[in-house]
């Protein structure tokens, strides 16, 4: 063989050997893609954008924070459907994400087989908060006058479907109340709303707080299994004789039929993230708690979630084309 031919064949087996090397780039090597299925500067965004930042400082790639809002927070599951599985585009998943098939008489996908669930994060403060110059005082003064006065009270939630409204409407059931129900993109139309006199009542995640605090508007119950750190006056649903807890635990998922091994390099920087002071700052301001659980406790807590929420959907028959 020629000294020519030598380096030929030489050169054809480094270049088989870089080929691997050069097919396993490390991941990530690009910006990261998350939807957050609501408006900017509402809970859910204020609290992930927090969090995607600590995650990009540990993943060493900028996590991109997509704001697309309605259709009751699941935006991102439908856009989850029609994504590559490769880890470059994530979403934030409420419970809604789970709940909207039960509603659908041919659900547009099935939670425990379309995604790839990859860390629960947190879960919200729900409260109802009305003006401040609003009449009732108490609670239970917005139940007893919405009983007497039938279909006078419109509520805003942020979206059909959603934990608020589910609940708001298991209330009304349970105390023999008709009140009709206004859906928004998220907690700023929401409020807006109410500021302006279109709805009387804002059933809502805490970032109505503010607006508590500089005595706009009043807080007359939130959903908690305990009371709010920031409004320990505030008593919960189970206090005022309504034994009802509501904290709506949500995540991050990715598509279905992700590499484990991308899986796990999410987790980790997400699961770090959450540990993160900046973080955890933003959490207490909103009066959150870090509720992590890994991929396959969070698919656990996904299939109990469904069969949990299965029969509340089926009492109050709300049906989503």
């Amino acid at each position: 063989m020629s000294l020519i031919t030598r380096r030929a064949a030489a050169g054809a087996v480094a270049g088989l050997l870089a080929r691997p090397a050069l097919a396993q780039a490390r991941f990530p090597d690009r910006p990261i893609r998350l939807v957050v299925p609501f408006t900017a500067g509402g809970t859910t965004d204020v609290q992930m954008r927090a969090l995607c930042e600590a995650a990009g400082r540990r993943l060493g790639q900028p996590v991109i924070v997509e704001n697309r809002g309605g259709a009751g927070g699941t935006m991102g599951a439908q856009a989850l459907l029609h994504e590559k599985p490769d880890g470059y585009f994530l979403a934030t998943m409420p419970v809604t994400a789970i709940r909207y098939p039960l509603m659908q008489a041919k659900p547009a996908w099935n939670p425990l087989t379309d995604f790839t669930w990859i860390v629960q994060c947190t879960g919200y403060l729900f409260g109802v908060v009305v003006r401040a110059d609003a009449p009732w005082k108490t609670f239970e003064e917005l139940l007893t006058y919405a009983k007497a006065n039938p279909g006078v009270i419109a509520y805003g939630t942020p979206g059909v479907g959603g934990s608020l409204h589910l609940t708001m409407e298991d209330i009304a059931q349970r105390r023999g109340i008709e009140w009709l129900h206004v859906p928004f993109r998220g907690v700023a139309e929401n409020t807006q709303a109410l500021l302006g006199g279109q709805i009387q009542v804002t059933s809502d995640s805490s970032g109505w707080s503010e607006l508590v605090d500089s005595g706009k508007l009043r807080l007359l119950v939130t959903w908690g299994p305990e009371r709010a750190r920031r409004f320990p006056q505030v008593p919960t649903l189970q206090e005022t004789g309504i034994d009802i807890v509501c904290t709506s635990p949500y995540g991050v998922a990715g598509p279905k039929g992700m590499d484990p091994a991308v899986v796990e390099t999410l987790h980790a920087a997400f699961r770090e993230a959450l540990a993160d002071p900046q973080h955890l700052a933003v959490l207490r301001r909103l009066d959150m708690d870090v509720r992590y659980l890994g991929p396959v406790d969070y698919l656990a807590e996904v299939r109990r979630t469904q069969a949990a929420e299965a029969p509340l959907v089926q009492k109050l028959g709300i049906k989503i084309n």
